[in-house]
């Protein structure tokens, strides 16, 4: 007796064939430990990277402005599609004058994750508002400019550490230019993106 052949070339027969196998590979794949194929960001080593501006410049204590921010990425990969991904991505804000912005040392400058801690949008920097804050445009979670926790908005009703940004440390060299120090991705610590730190 002649098998049926669809139009794919694929015998009812090999269609079944491959399906059980499909079935046998899912029925097994819990199993598999597949954390050891896989990067594991807790055990990575982070090394101190210099701030890089979007224009390619690093960023220096004596010509950064005041009461302004810029996005920048980190870590950086090297490949332009990963380096794009929201979670490397970073809003580097120099406070304005009243907040500390005027001293001359890393205090005056901050870096939280873009990620709002709400549900995930890109919220920005608002240096010309009277708050001086960063909001979320999506639902209007507001986050306070020196300390990263969320102030208004549903971010702002969410239990610690969902309420504060994760945050990078800085060092500045001699000439003034600043550095970013290998952070410790946990909540006690600089947090973790898209989920938060206690602050």
């Amino acid at each position: 007796m002649a098998e049926a052949v669809g139009t794919s070339g694929l015998s009812r027969r090999d269609f079944l064939k491959l399906m059980g196998a499909a079935g046998t590979g899912l029925a097994f794949a819990p199993f598999v430990p597949w954390g050891n194929f896989m990067p594991n960001p807790s055990t990575a080593s982070l090394e101190k990277v210099p701030v890089e501006l979007p224009d390619g410049t690093h960023a220096n204590l004596d010509t950064f402005p005041l009461n302004y921010a810029e996005v920048i990425t980190y870590p950086k990969t090297g490949d332009r599609v990963l380096d794009e991904e929201a979670f490397r991505k970073w809003q580097f804000i120099r406070l304005p004058e009243e907040m500390g912005g005027a001293a001359a040392d890393v205090t005056a400058f901050r870096a939280y994750s873009m990620v709002c801690l709400h549900l995930w949008c890109l919220w920005k920097y608002y240096p010309v508002d009277t708050k001086k804050r960063g909001e979320c445009p999506c639902h209007g979670s507001v986050y306070e400019a020196t300390t990263g926790i969320a102030t208004a908005g549903p971010a702002s009703l969410q239990a610690a550490p969902s309420n504060a940004l994760p945050k990078l440390d800085f060092e500045a060299d001699a000439d003034g230019f600043l550095w970013i120090l290998p952070p410790v991705w946990g909540v006690t610590e600089n947090g973790v993106v898209g989920y938060g730190r206690f602050a």
